[in-house]
Parts: structure tokens; sequence; C-alpha cells
């Protein structure tokens, strides 16, 4: 009796067995989520060690400054550094969270100036540095020109510059992610710069003629403003869809 049941039950294993290999498909898990929604971290909110990325970032910049012929060039070859890592970020944070770029509930892509700034100022600055940007503006001198502000850059926190190096800031590498972002998305730039706020200089211009300005200590040392130079055909774009709402 046990021989005629496990001989009546082999033709219903092989059918299993043959329905299992007629299944094809990308598998998706019972919370609709894919690997790129996982964290690296073992929790969402873990953080990496400070000491660990200054020191791997110092070393970048070691690198970085191997055969430069001056500050323009090593900031340039940290903003090369920085914008491959955008173009990736891009990609991971609008898989996580499509609906954070436009309105529409499966984009592609935004399409507007505002959205994408946003993303940046918000999403990325807060994947990266765990907080938003301090201030996002445009230029009054220049349609093209926008100004992203961070009071306190995490990679400028743990480096320390000579004094004939004073006006390097390594928060180019910053700017490259969001040159990276920007290309990625669609927006072409003419670059993203990375730049010290001289908070003392409003100080002085707003002083009386003939008068001394009064002294300001600043309470943002490294306070450094990100310009974006969008390339005319964005802002000409940008104006056709305005006119077109």
């Amino acid at each position: 009796m046990s021989s005629s049941q496990s001989y009546k039950g082999a033709p219903n294993a092989g059918l299993q067995q043959q329905q299992r290999s007629m299944t094809t498909g990308f598998r998706y898990p019972s919370n609709r989520k894919t690997i790129y929604d996982r964290n690296l971290g073992r929790s969402k909110n873990a953080e990496l060690s400070r000491a660990a990325f200054a020191y791997l970032f110092v070393e970048m910049i070691s690198y970085a400054q191997r055969k430069v012929t001056g500050i323009a060039d090593l900031e340039k070859k940290l903003n090369s550094q920085g914008y491959n890592l955008g173009l990736k970020l891009l990609d991971l944070l609008s898989a996580r969270s499509p609906s954070s770029l436009t309105a529409n509930p499966n984009p592609t892509r935004p399409t507007r100036i505002l959205p994408l700034l946003q993303f940046i100022t918000t999403t990325l600055w807060k994947h990266l540095f765990n907080r938003p940007a301090d201030a996002l503006e445009r230029s009054t001198s220049a349609v093209t020109d926008y100004m992203i502000t961070d009071n306190a850059p995490l990679v400028v926190e743990y480096v320390s510059t000579p004094r004939e190096m004073s006006s390097l800031n390594v928060a180019a590498f910053v700017a490259g992610i969001v040159e990276g972002v920007c290309d990625g998305a669609g927006f072409p730039t003419k670059g993203v710069t990375a730049h010290w706020a001289e908070d003392g200089a409003a100080a002085a211009a707003a002083a009386a003629p003939g008068e001394a300005a009064a002294p300001v200590k600043d309470m943002w040392p490294s306070k450094t403003i990100f310009l974006i130079k969008f390339d005319e055909r964005v802002i000409e774009r940008e104006e056709l869809l305005e006119r077109g709402r």
C-alpha cells in the first residue's frame, strides 16, 4: 500500500516541478520593495562613522592633489570625483522616491527647474548629510544662476588648509555631485562651483559712508554657497513650459 501511494504521488511531484520551471519574470517580495529600497546600514537611520569619512575624504583630496597646477585645478578634480557619484545618486534616489521629483506617480525625470532644485536641497541633502540645505535662492543678476547655501558643510569640517591655500574650498566635491544630478536629469549646466560666503562683506556694505563697519563675528565660518549656472536652453525650455500652463 505504501508503494502504491508513492507511485501515485510521483506524477503530482513532477507536475509541480514542471510548473515551477515554467514560472519566469522578476519576483517582487510581498511588500513590493526591491533591492534599491534597502539601506546599506542595518537600520534605516544608521550613520557612518565621521572619523572613517574624514579619513577617506582626506585621502581623496591627497589623490586629487597629484599633478595639479593650482587651486582651481584641484577644485576641478574634486568636482569631477563627485560628478559620477551624482549621476548614480540620481538613479538611486529617484527609484526610491519617484514622487519627490514631479507630481506624476511614475515619473522618468523632472521637467521643471524648481522641482529639481527642491529634490537636491531636500532628498539629496538629507541622504548625504542627514539634513536639508539651509537656503535656495535665484540670482537677481543672471536668470540662469541659482544658489544653494549650506551653513556648515560636512566635507569642510575635518579639513584644514594652509594659509597660502585659504581660497580652496573642498566642497567642490559636493558641487560635482550637484552638477551630476542636474546633467543626469536633463538640465545641462555650465558648471556648479563652491564659494566661501563672506558674511563680513554685507556689514561693510550696510555701513554709512565714512563710517567704519561694525565688527561681525561669523556664526558660520565654513558657510558655503553652491552656484549653479544652467545652460540658456534650460531657461528657454522653462519659459516655454510656463507659457503652456
